[in-house]
């Protein structure tokens, strides 16, 4: 009985393994925002989202630690970074999403689960790799792609049991999660894609490829992966067949 006692014991006493480091190859998620701030150093500001809308408001760090951030909870702040590269601005803003075990805190550790890259001017799909070093399409033919009329969607690499820990789905343990990159076009996509189309806006993230074959069939057209040697080879549509302009008829 003492020996069972002293094994349930020391169980007890074993602390759980700690979530550390990123979940894929970004290197971004699932990183904790100290070690996302150790990575890149302080954040050139913060900003929170008005409800769903892409609309935000931009604080200063001290502001943000000394005020905004007990005000408005601190997972709500995206800690956010400007560059210069290549003649472009680019912008890299992090979501979180707090320790799911921590219910109790009032600051839980947080945890990177978007990386939002937005280009001015708008970049071609080609270019987005020498710009974001984090963007690494896959280029196999058989890669999980989907489009809309002003998104692209590609999956890449295996999917990461650990990468739950920042999914916000409900059923999220029903589904695989993989790293996804979704590209935006403010001004649509063309009909006929190819690399030379521009995009405004990069999204890094973990999304399920099962789940959106399974629920959002109507709005994510499967497509062949665009950064693939075989889609290259595509042949273009034919131009469409000219009108012929009506000529009128009169009567003799």
């Amino acid at each position: 009985m003492h020996l069972v006692l002293l094994l349930v014991g020391l169980m007890l006493s074993i602390p759980s393994p700690a979530r550390s480091g990123a979940y894929f190859e970004d290197g971004y998620l699932g990183l904790t925002q100290q070690e996302l701030r150790a990575k890149l150093g302080e954040p050139h500001a913060v900003r929170d989202r008005k409800a769903a809308l892409r609309v935000f408001n931009y604080y200063s760090l001290s502001d943000w630690d000394n005020y905004f951030k007990k005000l408005v909870s601190p997972q709500n702040g995206e800690d956010v970074y400007n560059f210069k590269r290549g003649g472009y601005d680019v912008r890299y803003s992090f979501g979180y999403l707090p320790d799911p075990d921590d219910v109790t805190s009032d600051f839980p550790t947080l945890y990177v689960r978007l990386v939002d890259v937005e280009f001015t001017p708008a970049i071609s799909l080609e270019k987005v790799e020498s710009i974001v070093p984090e963007f690494k399409p896959p280029t196999s033919p058989s890669s999980p792609a989907f489009r809309s009329n002003l998104w692209l969607l590609i999956f890449s690499g295996a999917p990461s049991e650990a990468a739950r820990t920042i999914i916000r789905e409900q059923r999220k343990d029903a589904f695989d999660w993989t790293l996804a990159y979704q590209l935006f076009a403010l001004q649509g996509l063309p009909e006929y894609l190819t690399l030379q189309a521009p995009v405004d806006r990069l999204e890094i993230s973990a999304q399920s490829a099962e789940m959106v074959k399974r629920r959002q069939r109507l709005t994510h057209e499967p497509i062949l992966n665009p950064f693939s040697k075989e889609y290259a080879e595509r042949q273009p549509p034919p131009p469409p067949a000219a009108k012929k302009v009506p000529v009128p008829k009169y009567a003799d």
